[in-house]
């Protein structure tokens, strides 16, 4: 990269961060004022037998949304049919059995509600990250860790407006996740692109008893298997966006703001290269 172009890319980089700073700030004003509820549905009691719970979604739970295909030693399944004892690749300890599958699902109190962002999963769009990874739409929780350049970020850390985004689904009033856990912390491939399994085993999954049963004292505060990086919403990352913001100037950027970084740039080329495409009737 030339010295302009370097220039160039540093002041987009900064315009950018800057109505991120905005947007933080925009979107904790609404919040405050927007709290429609949720209901935390159990698969045999539609009508929310662990109660009413607003903040489901911001609780570090890593899940994917139904549907997921996960790679197994046998080929792609969906998270759903998977069962305990499949064999999955991992990253750092080659082919991993399953130890359990847990599931939970979140469903509006009043369907003519919007739902309540901060439950919302993240979808990660093809070659988002880079190219073919993930070779098709990936949706999961903000706090469910993507591994990138060794490191562990959550996909709410990653959202860009382009390539990684909120999922709306407007028209549905309950969704459906899952996590997998295995003996230890490890990378699995969702849709291509290597995801983190659960880390923290946590009572409010609609099946826990079964973990119970099988595994008289499941693990509940694991050590991740690579450096855990996660900057959504709050000081945390007003501070991260506003290192970015400077970085053309005095570039104090971490690991994370950079990732970020680099994703955003490649979010906005992809974007361009598609719409570039579309305008020349290759789509057509």
């Amino acid at each position: 990269m030339t010295g302009p172009e370097k220039v160039s890319t540093g002041i987009r980089r900064s315009r950018r961060n800057l109505i991120k700073l905005g947007a933080i700030a925009g979107a904790a004003v609404l919040a405050s004022l927007t709290t429609p509820r949720l209901r935390l549905a159990t698969a045999g009691n539609r009508q929310g037998g662990h109660g009413d719970h607003g903040d489901h979604g911001d609780r570090g739970f890593g899940c994917f949304l139904k549907s997921t295909n996960i790679r197994t030693a046998e080929g792609d399944r969906k998270v759903e049919d998977l069962s305990p004892g499949d064999l999955l690749p991992t990253v750092f300890g080659g082919i991993c059995p399953v130890q359990w599958i847990g599931h939970y699902s979140l469903k509006k109190s009043d369907p003519t509600k919007a739902w309540v962002k901060n439950v919302l999963p993240v979808r990660v769009a093809p070659s988002a990250l880079s190219l073919d990874v993930p070779c098709a739409e990936l949706y999961v929780t903000r706090e469910h860790a993507l591994l990138i350049d060794g490191v562990l970020v959550t996909a709410g850390s990653l959202i860009n407006g382009t390539t990684i985004t909120v999922y709306d689904p407007r028209e549905i009033d309950e969704l459906e996740f899952f996590h997998i856990n295995l003996e230890r912390h490890n990378v699995i491939y969702a849709e291509g692109a290597p995801c983190e399994t659960v880390r923290n085993v946590e009572e409010s999954a609609v099946n826990f008893a079964e973990c119970l049963r099988n595994y008289e004292h499941p693990t509940t505060q694991e050590a991740p298997c690579a450096p855990l990086f996660s900057c959504t919403g709050g000081r945390r990352e007003i501070k991260s966006r506003f290192r970015s913001a400077m970085s053309p100037w005095i570039d104090r950027r971490q690991k994370l703001d950079i990732i970020r970084d680099e994703l955003e740039e490649r979010g906005v080329a992809v974007l361009r290269d598609r719409n570039s495409s579309r305008d020349c009737g290759v789509f057509a």
